[in-house]
């Protein structure tokens, strides 16, 4: 029998922007954010906008209120509740992505969040820190950001599950380049969901022999709603023939009485 484990990117894939521009642009600091951007890495350069926005005057409840209203499919909360053994893998932040999955009624449906670690301070300030220490701990992977290998992460989920009784099928659905690493470390038996014409499928279809697991490109929520349901019920009904198969295989003959002529 075959287990299910969807794991999902959050930005642009979950929800339809990215989280971090978006908080930025919401609270007014975009000029800042194009400014800082090329001088650091991103995941440092969050942590230094939550410096500036705070100093600015923009409280953690100004953050939650634009979380609130952040833009998402319509198809993707009833996709998420349909599904099973749900995990997030992101390259946004724990509070970010909390906040969100919080008031959509889903962090419920999830059972991990692997993403960069974010709290709030005494002072009332965000703080993002990277998912991997890069200054004293490199992930070492070239195809990833410094701050966090999502292959890795795969790496791990897969040693987990292979503890279970049954067999584990993966479903990983993303858009960046980030996710491009964790579709090398897919199997046979998994599949990959890239959406169309964002990054990682560009990356896919130029390094399509690289790839293992049978890939469904989708478009939107409702595009993924239906890939998503029809790849559940390939896989139960694969999991059915071959339990089937294996009753048939494993069935005592019977031996007939042979008779003995005088």
């Amino acid at each position: 029998m075959a287990g299910i484990t969807i794991v999902l990117d959050f930005d642009k894939t979950i929800i339809d922007v990215d989280s971090d521009n978006w908080v930025v642009d919401e609270l007014g600091a975009t000029d800042l954010f194009n400014e800082l951007l090329p001088t650091m890495p991103w995941n440092t350069m969050m942590d230094r906008m939550m410096k500036e926005l705070h100093a600015q005057g923009k409280t953690i409840e100004d953050v939650k209120e634009v979380l609130r209203r952040i833009p998402i499919h319509p198809r993707i909360v009833p996709t998420i509740k349909t599904a099973h053994a749900l995990g997030i893998v992101s390259d946004a932040n724990l509070f970010f992505i909390e906040k969100i999955v919080e008031h959509l009624g889903i962090k419920d449906y999830f059972s991990e969040i692997n993403t960069n670690p974010g709290y709030v301070d005494e002072e009332g300030r965000l703080r993002i820190s990277p998912f991997v220490d890069f200054h004293t701990s490199p992930h070492g992977c070239s195809l990833c950001p410094p701050n966090m290998c999502k292959g890795m992460i795969i790496s791990r989920i897969q040693a987990d599950l292979a503890k279970k009784e049954w067999k584990q099928r993966i479903i990983y659905l993303g858009d960046g380049i980030g996710d491009f690493c964790p579709s090398l470390k897919l199997r046979e038996a998994d599949f990959m969901m890239p959406r169309k014409d964002f990054p990682v499928w560009g990356l896919i279809c130029e390094n399509r022999t690289l790839l293992r697991a049978e890939i469904h490109e989708w478009i939107d929520g409702e595009d993924m709603e239906k890939i998503v349901i029809k790849l559940i019920e390939k896989i139960k009904i694969q999991d059915l023939l071959e339990v089937d198969s294996f009753k048939i295989e494993t069935v005592p003959i019977a031996l007939q009485p042979v008779k003995v002529h005088q």
